[in-house]
C-alpha cells in the first residue's frame, strides 16, 4: 500500500548495519564483461588500485588519495568521509600494514553500503503486481518504464502500462510508442486528464486482459510537490479498491549523469513519499559510476536495476557484489 511508503520507517542505515560484510568478488571476468559500461567510471578506481599495493605502507598520503579517487568518482561527500574516518579506524584496529589491505577492507565496506540484490516485490495476496514510478522529467524514467517492462515480459509476465504521467503530453506519446515497439498494451487518455482515472482504467484493463504486472507512469513534477502527492495519495486508494495490498512498489528513476543534484531531489521524494526502490539510468554515460553508493547510502532504499543505454534490452538488474568487483578490475 501506498502509505506504508508515506512516512515509512527507513531502512536500517547500512553504515551500522552488524554483521559480515557480502564478500566481493575479485577477478570475476563474467561482473567486469556485463558491467564493461562502467569503462570510465573503472579507470578512477584503478587508479586508486594502481596506488595502493601490496608493499605500501600506510600513511596520510594513501588516505588523501583514496579520498581524492572515491570522491571523483562521485560516491559524495559524506558518504567518502565516512569511509575514509571508518578505514582508518578498521585499519588501526585490525593492526593493517600495507595498502592493499586498506583497499580489500575499502571493497567489504562499499559492498556492505550496495547490501544485498532486490528484486521486485510481487503480489502474494493478489493475481495483479502494481508498480509504480516516479522520476524529475528527464530522467529516463519512460524509457526505463518499458524497460521494465520488457524484462518483466521476456520472464514470463503480462504487463500492462499505464500512462498516468498526464501533465505531458510527451510522456503519454513516447509510453505508446515504447508500447508498440515491445507488443505491450498502454492504457491512456487525453493529456491532462485525471491521473486517478487513467490509473482505474488501466486495472480494470489489466484485470480483464489477465495481466500480472501493472506498471505506472506517474508525474515527477518538483515545482508542483504537492499536486504530485495528492495525486499519488488518490492513486493509492484507487488501487486499494481494486487490490487492497497495493500498490507493492514505489520506484523513483534517479539520472546518473545528474550527480549529487538528483541526489538531492531524491532525497525530498524519499522523505515526503518514501520509496521501495531506486532505477539508476544512463550509467554508460558517466564516469562517476561511484554516483550508486552515495545512492544507496543516503536514501537506504535497495538500487534495483540500472539502465546503460538506449536500447530497451540495455538494462539489468542491480548485483551490488559484481558492480563492486567490477569497478575494481584491472
Amino acid at each position: 500500500m501506498l502509505n506504508r511508503f508515506f512516512g515509512q520507517k527507513p531502512q536500517e542505515d547500512p553504515k551500522k548495519a552488524t554483521g559480515a560484510a557480502p564478500e566481493p568478488t575479485g577477478g570475476n571476468p563474467a561482473a567486469e564483461q556485463r558491467f564493461s559500461f562502467l569503462s570510465r567510471t573503472r579507470q578512477l578506481f584503478s587508479r586508486m588500485g594502481s596506488t595502493v599495493q601490496e608493499n605500501d605502507i600506510i600513511t596520510d598520503d594513501l588516505w588523501d588519495d583514496l579520498e581524492e579517487s572515491l570522491l571523483g568518482a562521485d560516491v559524495g561527500p559524506g558518504t567518502t568521509l565516512w569511509l575514509i574516518d571508518h578505514l582508518r579506524q578498521r585499519a588501526a584496529a585490525e593492526n593493517m600494514q600495507t595498502g592493499s589491505q586498506v583497499q580489500r577492507a575499502l571493497r567489504e565496506e562499499m559492498s556492505r553500503l550496495l547490501g544485498q540484490p532486490s528484486s521486485i516485490n510481487f503480489s502474494q495476496r493478489s493475481p495483479l503486481t502494481v508498480i509504480l514510478v516516479i522520476g524529475v522529467n528527464g530522467s529516463g524514467k519512460t524509457t526505463s518504464i518499458a524497460k521494465l517492462a520488457y524484462d518483466l515480459k521476456q520472464k514470463g509476465h503480462q504487463v500492462t502500462l499505464a500512462a498516468a504521467d498526464t501533465f505531458r503530453a510527451a510522456a503519454i506519446d513516447q509510453l505508446q510508442e515504447w508500447g508498440r515497439r515491445i507488443d505491450v498494451p498502454v492504457i491512456s487518455q487525453q493529456p491532462n486528464s485525471d491521473p486517478g482515472a487513467v490509473v482505474h482504467d488501466a486495472l480494470q484493463a489489466a484485470t480483464t486482459r489477465g495481466s500480472d504486472v501493472l506498471i505506472v507512469d506517474t508525474a515527477g513534477r518538483l515545482h508542483t510537490k504537492f499536486n504530485l502527492m495528492e495525486e499519488l495519495k488518490k492513486i493509492n486508494k484507487i488501487i486499494q479498491r481494486f487490490i487492497p495490498d497495493g500498490p507493492h512498489e514505489l520506484l523513483m528513476v534517479i539520472d546518473a549523469t545528474t550527480g549529487q543534484n538528483a541526489l538531492l531531489q531524491a532525497r525530498k521524494f524519499a522523505e515526503d513519499i518514501g520509496l521501495s526502490g531506486v532505477i539508476i539510468t544512463k550509467m554508460d554515460s558517466t564516469a562517476k559510476g561511484g554516483f550508486a553508493f552515495a545512492v544507496a547510502d543516503d536514501l537506504g532504499v535497495p538500487i534495483k536495476y540500472i539502465g546503460t543505454g538506449e536500447k530497451v534490452e540495455n538494462w539489468m538488474p542491480f548485483e551490488p557484489q559484481d558492480f563492486v568487483a567490477a569497478l575494481f578490475a584491472q
